[in-house]
């Protein structure tokens, strides 16, 4: 298989690398003001909805599509994935129409997308297991939008957003690999703490135990280590 375009890139601080994501984001808008973007949550793009947040660009004929959603968390709930995206970007910007997986409508989720032109630019973190969105180890690279069973050490690693360990939801809706490979563009980002798993997915053989690995498979992929 022929590798395509992939970018493994340094940048010494946080606040850089969002802004550097954020500042790609905003030029694609402003030449592409339908664009479709996939959005991510968790700490690592919060310094990219920041720096989005206080953007001149307009969004409004722009739509979302995130990446994930826990099972049986309402969107009022504090630690839902819509409620964290409300409080970080939409209540800063008004786009056209958000997108988040759901009991009524993942089993489509993808043609959703499909029928919104497609990601353009896709926003990914990683899990300390190589997992992306919710593709624990073992997904396959043809795997769809889909509920999923987390994994001991994905619901530890959500433990921190949580009063305690039990609260973590054990189940969650998520876009598969190849919903995530259909992106345009993808930017992953990782800090110091994620430096091993983000060479074995950039580098090491593509393995179904590191869901990430598939992505040295895209056509546009930019990994990012930060500090």
């Amino acid at each position: 298989m022929v590798r395509n375009t992939m970018r493994y890139s340094v940048i010494h601080d946080y606040k850089t690398a969002s802004e550097y994501v954020g500042k790609h984001i905003e030029n694609y808008v402003k030449e592409n003001p339908s664009a479709v973007l996939g959005l991510a949550t968790g700490s690592t793009p919060l310094g990219i909805y920041e720096y989005l947040s206080k953007s001149k660009v307009d969004f409004s004929n722009s739509i979302t599509f995130n990446l994930d959603e826990y099972v049986g968390l309402d969107e009022t709930h504090p630690q839902s994935y819509r409620y964290f995206m409300n409080q970080h970007l939409f209540k800063n910007i008004k786009f056209m129409k958000n997108n988040f997986p759901t009991s009524k409508n993942y089993f489509n989720y993808d043609a959703i997308t499909r029928s919104s032109g497609g990601i353009d630019i896709q926003i990914l973190g990683i899990g300390t297991n190589g997992h992306i969105a919710f593709n624990e180890p073992g997904s396959s690279e043809h795997s769809a939008t889909r509920i999923v069973d987390l994994t001991e050490n994905t619901i530890k690693d959500n433990s921190r957003f949580f009063d305690n360990l039990e609260d973590v939801p054990k189940q969650a809706y998520t876009m598969g690999m190849s919903s995530i490979m259909g992106a345009r563009k993808i930017f992953l980002l990782g800090g110091r703490n994620k430096k091993e798993i983000m060479y074995e997915a950039a580098f090491d053989p593509v393995d179904v135990s590191i869901p990430a690995s598939y992505l040295q498979e895209h056509k546009d992929v930019e990994f990012i280590l930060y500090d």
